[in-house]
């Protein structure tokens, strides 16, 4: 079973930076990387993708302050987070999407790291 574990998260002021990072338990260069986040009282939301060929997506709330990036040599993802606001709290959990391999068509998620951004 494949586990991811999600680190990074806390409390920052607005406008401050946090650096988020889910590493699995195995391979990721065969699969999609995305980051979600859950605000409370909101549905969970995808707020960047990073597919295995490195193509990126980001929810348009995010466009240009958050940055998802990957070292497959690591089996790690990162959301590089910059210019928060009190809108961007919320559990920020990582998922892998198998294309490739024996785990094809399966998907994984980790438990999640919780942000706070403070006005």
């Amino acid at each position: 079973q494949v586990q991811l574990v999600e680190s990074g998260g806390g409390l920052v002021q607005a406008g401050g930076s946090l650096r988020l990072s889910c590493t699995a338990s195995g391979s990721i260069f065969s699969s999609n990387m995305g980051w979600y986040r859950q605000a409370p009282g909101k549905q969970r939301e995808l707020v960047a993708l990073i597919t295995m060929l490195g193509g990126t997506n980001y929810a348009d709330s995010v466009k240009g302050r958050y940055t998802i990036s990957r070292d497959n040599a690591k089996n790690t993802v990162y959301l590089q987070m910059n210019s928060l606001n009190p809108e961007d709290t919320g559990v920020y959990s990582c998922k892998q999407e198998t294309i490739h391999g024996v785990n094809a068509g399966r998907s994984f998620w980790g438990q999640g790291t919780q942000v706070t951004v403070s006005s």
